[in-house]
């Protein structure tokens, strides 16, 4: 079957989800990180009510830690189509005490964003979170529905959900519940390279090969920042990399690349032995990083 295709199909199941999710609940959010995926769910909402203005809002779990590109080019978004953004600062909770900070040699913020995420959608009263996960991106993904309900603590529990038969998505929550959506669940890394072509999707620009100061550990290459924590006897380069995911700066590695173009990048990712997260550290932390991490509230 041709790729494009395949391709629309994908847009095709995407749409209706997105447009089931405005019709089954009240108070519906698009999670928006500034990356690839949630740039095509973005796209993909605009096409589910073009010629109306999206009917929910963004939500960023901004960890402080971004990279500037992401937060640069998400602002860009905003302004040329007139989007409703709420900003969520884990800094806040970390002033508040709510949070702490970690520190040390692989310090970072990302498993900060769960309460933050947490407090966004009960002080908004947000009932169903959008979000851009796929099923090739980690493990955890396997278990996952398409409506994953969370309970009144946004807690995840893989053995309370329902089954989703014939495409049939069934939004009816208890109080205090809300869900998470994925319209993107069954796409892969290499079906977002290839709808983001063939729409012509504009992405930050770190998603493409750039020279950039940078340091090796552990073998990967991370960026020179204040926000990402450096020994003295690790040497800062200038090197060519690119991102192929984006997260907070202190978690997330470079890769080695010239690909300053959507072809070689795509190129490139079908002839990668490496998966996508494989350049998170976070979710390296152990075995079932992610799981756990889901199971207490996150995305």
């Amino acid at each position: 079957m041709p790729k494009v295709l395949i391709t629309k199909e994908l847009e095709a199941e995407a749409i209706y989800i997105i447009r089931e999710v405005v019709a089954q609940f009240e108070k519906p959010v698009l999670l928006f990180s500034g990356g690839k995926d949630s740039i095509t769910l973005l796209h993909l909402a605009r096409k589910a009510f073009f010629p109306a203005k999206i009917p929910f809002p963004l939500l960023h779990v901004d960890t402080g830690h971004n990279f500037p590109e992401t937060i640069d080019f998400r602002d860009e978004l905003v302004e040329k189509y007139d989007l409703d953004l709420i900003v969520a600062h884990v800094q806040d909770n970390i002033d508040a005490g709510i949070v702490k900070e970690e520190t040390g040699r692989y310090s970072s913020r990302n498993q900060l964003q769960t309460q933050t995420l947490l407090d966004a959608i009960e002080e908004h009263g947000f009932d169903a979170c959008m979000g851009g996960a796929r099923r090739d991106e980690e493990k955890a993904r396997a278990k996952e529905r398409i409506f994953s309900v969370r309970n009144d603590f946004g807690e995840w529990d893989e053995k309370n959900q329902r089954p989703e038969l014939f495409d049939l998505l069934n939004g009816m929550i208890e109080l205090g519940q809300n869900v998470r959506c994925f319209p993107i669940s069954n796409w892969t890394e290499l079906d977002v390279w290839n709808y983001i072509r063939s729409e012509k999707i504009e992405i930050p620009s770190i998603y493409y090969a750039h020279e950039r100061s940078v340091f090796e550990r552990d073998g990967l290459i991370w960026s020179d920042s204040p926000y990402v924590y450096r020994d003295d006897h690790e040497e800062v380069a200038v090197k060519w990399v690119r991102f192929r995911t984006v997260g907070d700066m202190s978690c997330t590695a470079a890769v080695a690349s010239t690909a300053t173009d959507i072809d070689t990048v795509i190129e490139e990712i079908s002839g990668s032995t490496i998966s996508e997260r494989g350049a998170r550290i976070d979710d390296k932390r152990s075995e079932a990083a992610m799981e756990t991490r889901k199971q207490q509230g996150y995305f």
